[in-house]
């Protein structure tokens, strides 16, 4: 087996290499660094064991020597090992060492590069580390040497004499004295100077100066400095995005939770996950489809539950032939295609009122329809559809369950640190406030995607602020941006 020294990026999970997601996914131990996002453990198996080396100013969970033991412990009990740091393992991450352990121990490994923030913090910050006309090479430093050493290494004057990008990594607490030896070795007192904290974190801030007042900017770690001309570019992109600084916290089961999350972050949200319901398929009995005139699917959880009994039963679409097939809105139509079936129905508005309206009057008494819903919902078509004339049969193939969230990631919830928290139905509004029992004041903005779920929230004691008006994600997600006038 290999160990793999693994690259994670500098904050923004989207920036892990692919081949840092595939050993992920296959890894038997997870050895990581105090990520920037937690998200990025999720790639691993569930199974697979994690362990948190992270290091912190005060706060050291292990030392290099013992991560470098671990390494070597694990490799060598025939395990599929991923060392998971920060940036790139060898730019300032010690991979180098961790690498020379394993090999004089005999250890097979891999080294899976990352992103560095200092290049990828000035990207996000509209930087680029070289430009035409402007500087033609760039030099990555460290303001921060091991101070076992006794001396340093950098000589600061030189550095300065060589002109170009100058990039400071970890030299936030020492950028005063950094500054003045620049300017000492020549760099002239108006040279440009960007502080980018966070970078590519959603939290992101950059503090623009010149050598000469950059003591005074109130640069705080972690930094990555870049000094030279390209300091001065405003290439900005990335906080510039409509919900960036906004923070917003998502109720949706946590395995329907990864497309409602991709928007918000695309948008420069950081969203809190807070899953109030977990969908837990039911045992059921498929009938024959021989016997109906239509089927009525009312969310994409039912089109999964259903698909999963034809499969259990050596069944694919082929069986549904029989049936003519109405979706309650795009999202549930979206999951029958994924199946490669196209429904006959699908209303104007994504309502159970509304699919009962588009719904023709049966061609002859008492035709029957098979609606497969969750265990619990509301009897609108089903007792709509008989008043119509139909036979009804209700199939119920999955139930929602409460979820008891993240405690940490829910008291921040709770306490007021979210600008927005959206409900995508009412099992969501009820488990949540269950869970989280009273907000704090100022309550954040609540965007509700349609009626029903706003109706449910008012009933819990929630000042509903917005509404989709299309009852999808891609309607939430603009009722959102309305909301927070973004």
């Amino acid at each position: 087996m290999t160990v793999w020294l693994v690259g994670a990026g500098p904050g923004d999970p989207g920036l892990l290499t692919l081949r840092g997601a595939e050993v992920l996914a296959s890894a038997d131990v997870v050895v990581h660094d105090r990520l920037a996002s937690a998200a990025l453990l999720d790639l691993a198996p569930p199974d697979a064991e994690r362990i948190s080396v992270g290091k912190a100013p005060g706060n050291v969970e292990m030392d290099q020597d013992g991560i470098n033991a671990l390494l070597v412990e694990h490799g060598r009990a025939g395990k599929r090992v991923v060392r998971l740091k920060g940036g790139d393992p060898f730019v300032f991450g010690r991979g180098g060492e961790e690498a020379e352990a394993l090999a004089t121990a005999g250890v097979d490994f891999e080294v899976v590069p990352g992103i560095t923030s200092a290049i990828a913090a000035p990207a996000y910050a509209g930087i680029p580390v070289t430009h035409r006309g402007l500087s033609t090479h760039v030099t990555i430093v460290t303001g921060h040497e091991d101070p076992a050493k006794g001396r340093t290494d950098v000589d600061w004057e030189a550095l300065a004499r060589a002109g170009g990008t100058l990039v400071i990594l970890m030299g936030a607490a020492r950028i005063a004295d950094i500054a003045a030896r620049l300017v000492a070795g020549g760099r002239s007192a108006d040279t440009p100077v960007a502080a980018v904290r966070n970078g590519t974190r959603p939290d992101q801030t950059t503090v623009h100066a010149t050598l000469a007042t950059i003591s005074d900017a109130d640069v705080a770690a972690p930094s990555a400095i870049v000094v030279g001309d390209v300091a001065a570019l405003d290439l900005g992109w990335f906080e510039d995005r409509p919900l960036f600084g906004r923070r917003v916290a998502i109720t949706r089961a946590r395995e329907q939770a990864s497309g409602l999350r991709q928007q918000l972050e695309a948008l420069g949200a950081e969203v809190l996950e807070v899953p109030a319901i977990r969908v837990e398929p039911l045992a059921f009995e498929l009938p024959s489809f021989d016997d109906f005139a239509w089927l009525v699917l009312t969310s994409a959880n039912g089109v999964v539950a259903l698909f999963s009994a034809l499969e259990q039963t050596g069944r694919d679409a082929r069986a549904l032939a029989p049936v003519r097939i109405a979706a309650i809105g795009p999202g549930t139509a979206d999951a029958l295609r994924l199946f490669g079936l196209r429904p006959d129905l699908v209303p104007e508005r994504f309502v159970a009122e509304a699919l009962l309206g588009a719904f023709p009057v049966p061609a002859a008494a008492g035709e029957r329809v098979l609606l497969a819903r969750a265990e619990q919902a509301r009897d609108v078509l089903p007792d709509g559809l008989a008043e119509r004339g139909y036979t009804v049969e209700v199939l119920s193939v999955y139930r929602t369950v409460r979820e008891e969230p993240d405690p940490a990631v829910l008291a921040r919830v709770r306490d007021g640190e979210v600008d927005a928290i959206t409900f995508t139905s009412s099992s969501t509004v009820k488990n949540f406030c269950e869970v989280a029992g009273e907000l704090a004041e100022p309550q954040p903005t609540v965007v509700s995607i349609g009626p029903v779920t706003s109706a449910t929230a008012r009933d819990q004691g929630l000042r509903v602020d917005a509404e989709a008006t299309e009852h999808t994600i891609d309607g939430l997600v603009a009722a959102l941006l309305t909301a927070l006038d973004a």
